[in-house]
């Protein structure tokens, strides 16, 4: 048997969960999923949707927390009017969007962002922009417009994707827009300018790139983060080569698999995966920029709504099945579905908000639809778990507005709805050739399944990310989550020698950096990838014999671990035996061999003490998970089996 047949059987299962509670849904739901609008909704009553008394049917919608998983489903710039059109295009007035109208709790949430500077400092801008809106949800942190998950000053803040991690948690993020943009990049970088894309945006990052001494690019940072699973667009900004660090002019596909990622390229490529987790984590990206829409393009023009009216067309370009939204959330939860800890999943539908800002009624209207089929995955597959909450939001309103009759100076669009009547679409806020604005108005959010009823009623966008954390009941303490880690080396080694050094209980950091202190100079180690709480270094010992400092520090909390290591002439390393087992998330003991440091002081392993710490590097050597401190260039295998 293949050691992968568990994960194909998994993703049989999850399918066939996928199709039966979907089945279910629609065999329990009081609106029919798929409903047109009514024949007589003219008469009394015929356009009511819910005449009875709803009472009961909310009560049992509402569930108490905890939950085991959480995904989270974005439409950029789908407010309620971008709703309403693609309801009315589709299903008709009285119809029903089979996933977004499905979520039993509703509520709305404001979005303003912040100033940054100037008298108005931290006071509400009231119209903002997604990378604003997306760091409050992925942060709970109000910040300005173009802020990627920093605060007003520029301090990094720790994002749900980050924290669910830290506690254990598989994480995905998924996005049909460029990975490098506002929302998918808000769970995974911290720059200040959100056109800080790649080391080649030597602008627009300033003081955050590399080679400045910053956290690098977001496509940089999306590697460093290691999520378990991460798919999207924007493969052109991981073609680029870094400027600085260990991985300097090598691409970032390069890096990527260098630390252990799976990349992946094509519709075949993803269908292959049957694993994703943080020794195998899985970079998919698809398209050089952003998807190609479902719908093609019907650019509104002054008096558009005068003409015709149009019915929308199949966009040509666009990617396979395989690729569609809804296909890449059900890859993305049979990944992340591993019957461990739990998992907390990002989708995006990303360019609602891009047709819009374009006046393109057919573009945004078939976003929607995108999104909604991958809500229609989601909940088929929460309703089966029973553990898991969906909540189905936006990040900002848009311009488009549902029309009586054509403005005289507006762009306009005219289309036959299912209902075989004419909707006319305007679009206010800019002229031809323009970009529509956002607008500042309240959004919908909606949810299922345990803890979700935090959402009913009026809430900030900032209540998203609380109401995540305390359902996934994740520890905030980032630094606490490293506080117990432990180091080990071996006490002897021969001069010149090569032998592991590693950390274990790390959780709640995601890279350490490394120096060894040979006589008063100390070498820089390089940077060391944290896989599940342990991260390990290969270090060639002096020629000299003596005594030397190994210094592991947590980039994220601080924590400070040191041992020292003789370099003996004839020193023979034992053979190893049981690895050491890594620090719980949660602090407690594991009974893994060593001490914990906060530097205050060397940590030395003397004897056997050196032994479980020999066979651990073994270990994630053959796994691929070891950084080395002589690097790996994969040059040749990235040739032959990945397009850079």
């Amino acid at each position: 048997m293949s050691k992968n047949t568990p994960n194909r059987r998994r993703a049989a299962l999850t399918t066939g969960v996928f199709a039966t509670a979907a089945a279910a849904a629609l065999a329990l739901s009081p609106v029919a999923a798929f409903a047109a609008t009514p024949a007589n909704v003219a008469q009394n009553g015929g356009a009511a949707r819910s005449i009875d008394d709803s009472t009961q049917l909310l009560l049992d919608s509402v569930e108490a927390g905890p939950a085991k998983n959480v995904i989270l489903l974005i439409g950029d710039g789908m407010g309620d009017s971008e709703i309403t059109s693609a309801r009315n295009y589709a299903f008709g007035a009285g119809g029903t969007l089979p996933g977004i109208d499905a979520l039993p709790l509703t509520g709305q949430y404001t979005t303003y962002s912040v100033y940054r500077d100037g008298a108005n400092k931290g006071k509400p801008d009231y119209v903002p922009d997604s990378a604003a809106t997306g760091s409050a949800w992925a942060t709970g942190t109000k910040t300005y417009d173009n802020a990627i998950s920093v605060d007003v000053d520029g301090v990094p803040q720790d994002t749900l994707l980050e924290i669910a991690k830290a506690n254990g948690k598989k994480t995905g993020n998924v996005s049909t827009a460029e990975l490098q943009d506002a929302t998918p990049a808000v769970q995974a970088a911290h720059v200040a300018a959100r056109s800080c894309y790649g080391p080649d945006s030597v602008t627009q990052c300033g003081a955050d790139a590399l080679d400045q001494g910053g956290l690098g690019s977001i496509s940089e940072q999306i590697i460093g983060t290691r999520a378990d699973l991460t798919l999207g667009g924007g493969a052109t900004s991981f073609g680029q080569s870094a400027r600085a660090g260990q991985w300097q002019g090598d691409t970032l596909f390069a890096q990527a698999q260098d630390r252990g990622y799976q990349v992946v390229r094509d519709a075949a490529g993803l269908d292959a995966l049957t694993t994703a987790d943080q020794a195998q984590p899985v970079l998919g990206t698809f398209t050089d920029g952003n998807f190609p829409t479902r719908y093609a393009a019907t650019t509104a023009t002054v008096g558009g709504a005068d003409l015709a009216p149009q019915t929308c067309q199949p966009n040509p370009a666009r990617l396979s099945t395989g690729l569609s939204l809804q296909s890449l959330t059900e890859k993305s939860i049979d990944l992340l579905d591993t019957g461990d800890q739990g998992f907390f999943l990002q989708v995006e539908g990303a360019s609602i908000d891009k047709r819009d800002h374009s006046a393109d009624a057919c573009g945004q209207i078939g976003e929607v639809l995108d999104l909604d089929e991958a809500v229609q995955s989601a909940l088929a597959f929460a309703k089966a778990d029973g553990n898991t909450m969906v909540i189905v939001t936006a990040d900002h309103a848009h311009t488009s507005q549902i029309v009586d009759s054509t403005p005289p100076a507006t762009l306009s669009t005219a289309l036959t709805t299912v209902d075989g009547t004419t909707m006319k679409i305007a679009y206010g806020t800019a002229a031809a050739g323009g970009s529509q604005q956002h607008t500042g108005t309240q959004l919908r959010v909606a949810g299922y399944g345990p803890g979700a009823a935090n959402v009913v009623g009026l809430i900030d966008q900032t209540d998203n990310f609380f109401t995540i954390v305390n359902a996934l009941q994740l520890d905030r303490d980032l630094d606490g989550l490293s506080a117990d880690a432990t180091i080990s080396a071996p006490t002897e080694v021969a001069p010149g020698a090569e032998f592991p050094v590693s950390t274990a209980g790390l959780a709640g950091d995601r890279q350490v950096t490394g120096t060894l202190d040979v006589d008063g100079t100390v070498t820089d180690l390089g940077i060391a990838d944290v896989i599940d709480g342990v991260a390990t270094y290969t270090v060639t010992a002096p020629t000299e014999p003596g005594s030397y400092t190994i210094t592991l520090t947590g980039t994220q909390s601080g924590t400070t671990l040191a041992t020292t290591v003789a370099v003996v002439e004839g020193a023979v390393t034992p053979a190893p035996t049981t690895p050491p087992a890594a620090v719980p998330a949660d602090g407690s003991s594991a009974g893994g061999a060593g001490t914990a440091g906060n530097g205050s002081g060397p940590l030395a392993f003397t004897g056997s003490d050196a032994l479980p710490a020999l066979l651990l590097a073994l270990m994630l050597a053959g796994t691929g998970a070891a950084l080395v401190l002589r690097r790996r260039h994969r040059a040749a295998s990235v040739q032959d089996g990945v397009q850079l």
